[in-house]
């Protein structure tokens, strides 16, 4: 049976570029689920003057096309500005890759998204979020939707790990269903504080366990 992929692809995937991790990165982000099938992790190192990509990494978790998209979204990205980054399509990532399949298309949407995610990161970590719209409840819960429950590599939101999310004077709670002394616990802890703590106005997160 022939595979469904361009040369272009088959490459990207047998020979990725840019991937692994990034030590102590200006900015990170997560997309996807290992339990929905392909995930992506964006690492950025950033030039703070010229706003500058300098540095790009991502891992994959998924199939070719979900490592091929990451190696060329980071490829697109390298080298660009914040803004010129922004701008990059997942129409571009496909037609870079010499097409996907139709079934595959949501690949690339999620490594553009996890790109975007990483610079958004980047921007509300210094301060460079033009339009400063009070957070909410619901932005609080959009975020916890992209916290994952390893233990079954789905969010907690979806699993249900989430008791109550309340805001007041900059300091926003969360409450879990979940053991404190749980090997993922601390794990949990630090990707809600990781997600929610960047947003301008929030002051402090805290993260509490019912049992």
């Amino acid at each position: 049976m022939p595979v469904p992929y361009s040369e272009i692809v088959m490459e990207h995937f047998r020979h990725p570029r840019n991937v692994g991790r990034i030590e102590n990165p200006d900015a990170k982000a997560v997309e996807g689920s290992t339990a929905c099938g392909d995930m992506v992790a964006v690492y950025l190192m950033v030039d703070e003057e010229s706003q500058r990509i300098t540095d790009i990494k991502f891992e994959s978790y998924g199939c070719a096309s979900n490592i091929a998209t990451g190696s060329i979204i980071t490829e697109l990205a390298k080298g660009k500005t914040l803004e010129e980054a922004k701008e990059i399509s997942w129409q571009q990532a496909s037609e870079a890759l010499g097409g996907l399949p139709p079934v595959k298309t949501h690949c690339s949407v999620l490594a553009v998204d996890g790109l975007r995610a990483a610079i958004q990161n980047y921007e509300e970590r210094h301060g460079l979020v033009t339009e400063q719209k009070p957070t909410t409840l619901e932005e609080l819960r959009r975020r916890l939707r992209h916290v994952m429950n390893p233990a079954v590599g789905l969010d907690i939101i979806r699993t249900k790990l989430v008791e109550d999310v309340s805001l007041e004077n900059g300091v926003a709670r969360v409450l879990l269903d979940f053991p404190a002394d749980h090997q993922f616990a601390n794990n949990i802890r630090d990707e809600i504080i990781e997600r929610i703590e960047p947003l301008w106005d929030i002051e402090r997160v805290e993260v509490e366990f019912t049992e």
